[in-house]
């Protein structure tokens, strides 16, 4: 990497080629890519594919093992000190202190972040406006339901004033109320200048990201913007397309529709059913299918593929490949 690259103006992250092996199993297989600073960069990809690791070394917690990434200016190899404190982090689990009130916890993280008294009140106080949290601040961080919980983290986690924040599947195991306000939360940061870098295995949310990295057996496989992984021909090759289609019992017709003529691929979409079929192929021969079992097909239309088509049939091209942590 040339010394420039981590200077690049319009770019607060950059990874070239950025390895991390334990022992024989390679982890991270030399993955490149860059974030804008303000973005919402999603980075998904099955469990054991390579996320965490790759999390962990911008962070400044992991050393790689060849290749390099910046953040923020600072090469993880040899800036970490500086990295995690000009950092946020926000984990999956809760990691706060249970037995503290919302306050003690936002104190207890100011001191570790070395704020001043006076620095220390007024962060407090902003962070506490900026999630919703200020009537709770007397509560123990334990009462709160998950939804508080992950306000809370969040909280602490921008005490600082961080320009990069990671984020590692925050939503997890909150309601759609919760997630959707704590999504409105990170929409006002990265509208601030605030850059997201998040974990999700929620597809919403993944079309909610300015960008996409979708890293597998830990290579990365794409990125880019998600309508155009849509596009990309992987996932809609010559001679094939997209149809949603509405019919009576949907599972049942899902087993039926599978291994029938000219259909490569089928999954259940909400209340609809996903096709991948072979150009041509249309509702007179997805009725015919039906007609034996006593379907009735309602509606086919063409579509452009979900994300959730994307990385499910990349997931699928990919398979076999190496090995990943």
């Amino acid at each position: 990497m040339t010394s420039g690259a981590q200077t690049m103006p319009d770019h607060i992250i950059v990874l070239d080629k950025l390895t991390k092996k334990f022992g024989d199993l390679t982890a991270v297989n030399e993955v490149s890519f860059s974030v804008r600073k303000g973005a919402i960069y999603g980075f998904l990809g099955p469990n054991g594919s390579g996320k965490s690791t790759v999390i962990r070394i911008l962070c400044g917690l992991l050393p790689p093992t060849a290749g390099h990434a910046f953040v923020d200016g600072l090469d993880v190899t040899k800036d970490t000190e500086k990295i995690k404190r000009d950092i946020g982090y926000m984990s999956q689990s809760f990691s706060l202190y249970t037995d503290l009130t919302v306050n003690e916890n936002l104190s207890f993280y100011g001191a570790i972040y070395g704020l001043g008294r006076k620095h220390l009140a007024d962060q407090k106080k902003a962070v506490m406006q900026l999630v919703g949290i200020t009537d709770r601040r007397a509560q123990l961080a334990g009462q709160l339901s998950g939804g508080w919980k992950q306000r809370l983290a969040l909280a602490c986690a921008l005490l600082h004033e961080p320009r990069i924040i990671f984020l590692d599947e925050p939503t997890a195991g909150i309601d759609p109320v919760a997630r959707r306000e704590l999504w409105e939360l990170l929409f006002r940061l990265s509208g601030e200048g605030v850059t997201l870098f998040v974990t999700t295995h929620y597809m919403d949310e993944a079309e909610r990201c300015t960008n996409i990295g979708y890293i597998y057996l830990s290579k990365l496989i794409v990125n880019g913007k998600p309508e155009e992984l849509k596009a990309l021909p992987e996932v809609t090759p010559q001679g094939t397309e997209w149809l949603e289609v509405s019919c009576d019992e949907i599972t049942r017709a899902l087993q039926v529709l599978k291994p029938a003529p000219g259909v490569v691929d089928a999954t259940i979409f909400g209340e609809t059913i996903h096709l991948r079929v072979k150009h041509g192929t249309g509702s007179e021969d997805l009725q015919k299918a039906f007609t034996p079992h006593n379907i009735t097909l309602h509606e086919s239309r063409l579509v452009r593929p979900s994300l959730e088509d994307v990385f499910v049939t990349l997931t699928r091209e990919h398979a076999g490949g190496g090995d990943a942590q």
